[in-house]
């Protein structure tokens, strides 16, 4: 194995297997850290991406899962590290972000890193050191009102820097366009000025295949999925890697089709109401929920009526007014762990009754539903939006069998995305 990732979420690190299964890279995502031997899929994989539920933990049991993955990388080879976290660096001043990479660091011996989450394709750009989402900052943008990591200030220096004691630096855009040499001479010069963290701006994806060719000597890199994209180039220049024209390619899953939404973002908000225009949708209210635990039965109900005939939706997607009322009534800890835990319920009914092409909404609900459904380790496929790539799952799952998985973050895909992701399948 070359590459060895650490993801923060499920949804992450199907991302960041996507960019690397695009660029020729043999990719395996597993479900946490593998317990005993690895399989034997993973080590024959050119990168492997660990995918944690660490994003919105105690910063310390944040950092104890990272170490634990990276002793797992390390043991079997890896020869450069990759900390994926969100494209919107989902984030509070206590972390996790900043403690993971400090403990990375220190592990590493490693005395400088990039932090750098733009994802252009999926409007995410940095520049001067501020995020911004489309056309508007961080701290417009929906992100402002996430239930678990509001986003109020688009500075990533000024946001990384609060989480750090290790001092935050930056390479302007104006650096990054002159291309990979000058990223590598300004990275340089913030080394002797004591800088060991430095936010990168980039705004295309040329910056990010120039940054990730930059960074060729890094024992560690920190992003988003985007600068994986310039990593494969550099293992080929080191004659460490073949392109691989299949890395893409699936079984053939044969099975009926559903969709667990329960992401509250901006965007899949328009996904579900896209989807309601004419297709079949079971909404799960969470103060309901909390009062009647036989809702989930009712859900799988309704959906055994209808999934042999045709896709289904069961949703628990929220508009930011009404996760603020139900965190009132319930707390925000319970409110969320209790939607998560019956949307995995609901999960695995769907599977048990027959459903094995299933599109998850959401990184918390992603690691929840893959948790409960068994799955240990992902194969990765072909990209269905940017950041999005369909997986299979490799090895046992509750059923004994494969189960093709689309585990999409909240905010990424097109307003079709869940119609469009089926029909790959189909």
């Amino acid at each position: 194995m070359l590459l060895g990732c650490i993801a923060d979420d499920f949804t992450g690190a199907t991302d960041l297997a996507n960019m690397l299964v695009r660029g020729g890279m043999r990719t395996v995502q597993t479900i946490g850290v593998p317990a005993g031997e690895a399989d034997s899929a993973a080590l024959q994989a050119d990168a492997v991406v660990v995918a944690l539920k660490s994003r919105t933990i105690a910063p310390e049991e944040a950092v104890a899962q990272s170490l634990a993955a990276l002793k797992w990388l390390q043991a079997h080879g890896c020869k450069q590290f990759y900390f994926k976290y969100c494209s919107t660096f989902d984030s509070t001043p206590r972390g996790n972000i900043g403690p993971v990479i400090d403990a990375l660091m220190d592990a590493l011996d490693c005395n400088f890193t990039i932090a750098c989450p733009a994802f252009p394709k999926n409007g995410r750009t940095i520049f001067r050191g501020y995020l911004f989402v489309g056309d508007v900052p961080l701290n417009e943008s929906g992100m402002k009102d996430h239930p678990l990591t509001p986003m109020t200030d688009a500075n990533l220096v000024r946001v990384l820097q609060a989480q750090t004691k290790r001092k935050v630096g930056l390479v302007r855009y104006d650096t990054v366009s002159d291309g990979a040499t000058a990223i590598g001479e300004r990275i340089a010069a913030l080394r002797r000025d004591g800088v060991a963290m430095a936010v990168v701006d980039a705004v295309s994806d040329a910056d990010l295949h120039a940054i990730g060719e930059a960074c060729a000597d890094l024992p560690l890199i920190t992003a988003g999925s985007g600068v994986a994209l310039g990593l494969p180039a550099n293992f080929r220049r080191a004659g460490l890697l073949k392109h691989e024209s299949h890395a893409a390619q699936l079984p053939r899953v044969a099975g009926a089709a559903a969709v667990v939404s329960g992401s509250c973002s901006t965007a899949t908000n328009a996904q579900v109401a896209e989807w309601q225009k004419g297709r079949p949708a079971f909404r799960i209210d969470a103060l309901e929920l909390s009062a009647n635990p036989g809702l989930v039965e009712d859900a799988l109900r309704w959906a055994r009526e209808r999934v042999d005939r045709e896709p289904v939706l069961i949703y628990a997607t929220s508009t930011p007014e009404q996760v603020k009322a139900v965190q009132a009534r319930l707390g925000v800890e319970q409110a969320g762990a209790l939607v998560e835990n019956a949307l995995a319920d609901i999960a695995l009914g769907l599977v048990q009754t027959g459903v094995r092409k299933l599109v998850v909404a959401g990184g918390e609900t992603s690691g929840a539903v893959v948790g409960r459904l068994g799955v240990t380790s992902l194969r990765i496929g072909p990209q269905i939006d940017p950041g999005v790539p369909w997986t299979v799952s490799e090895g046992a799952t509750q059923m004994g069998e494969p189960v093709a998985l689309a585990l999409k973050s909240g905010n990424f895909g097109t307003v079709d995305f869940f119609a469009k992701a089926l029909s790959k399948l189909a």
